[in-house]
């Protein structure tokens, strides 16, 4: 389901025009927590950035954290991106690594969750996205205005069918993340 979303959804709607790249290289890992608390999830997280520390970027650009049995909540989810983030800093890791985030509830502040808007970071289930950040800093050197990016997919998304809105995110209707 979580590849599923990211062929269809984030590359083939090239919501992230970085992602496409690197995934037709095999060097997207996707790994699928286990955690059911803070403290297993967080242990999850450590070693995957600890992965992405002592891997070339040749070999492994970039991990998605899924997280199918815990923090369905949009709140709670949101709220453990402080411990990521002060996870990243105990280990001396600013500017090295950052988290992008998409959720199935997701919901953008001022907006109501049911707009068009927030499907740009709705996902099958919770996930962290663990990014290096001169990935991005070398993918921004080739695409111009990349502050335009989530006005961008905002249209696209704006732009869609109902039909094909449907079946890109049938995963939320059919609710397959519980």
């Amino acid at each position: 389901m979580v590849e599923q979303w990211l062929t269809q959804v984030v590359i083939g709607l090239n919501l992230c025009p970085f992602a496409a790249k690197p995934y037709k290289k095999k060097q997207i890992k996707i790994h699928i927590s286990q955690a059911r608390q803070d403290d297993e999830l967080l242990e999850d997280i450590y070693q995957q950035l600890l992965e992405l520390n002592t891997t070339p970027p040749e070999q492994l650009e970039t991990t998605l954290v899924v997280v199918p049995h815990f923090l369905s909540s949009f709140d709670d989810y949101n709220q453990f991106i402080d411990w990521i983030d002060a996870l990243i800093i105990q280990h001396q890791w600013e500017g090295i690594y950052q988290v992008a985030t998409f959720h199935p509830d997701y919901c953008f502040a001022d907006n109501h969750p049911e707009d068009d808007d927030n499907l740009t970071n709705k996902s099958p289930y919770p996930i962290y996205h663990l990014i290096r950040e001169e990935s991005i800093e070398k993918a921004l050197t080739y695409y111009p205005h990349p502050e335009l990016i989530p006005d961008h997919n905002i249209e696209r998304i704006k732009n869609l069918t109902s039909e094909e809105k449907n079946r890109l995110f049938s995963y939320l209707i059919t609710n397959h993340y519980q």
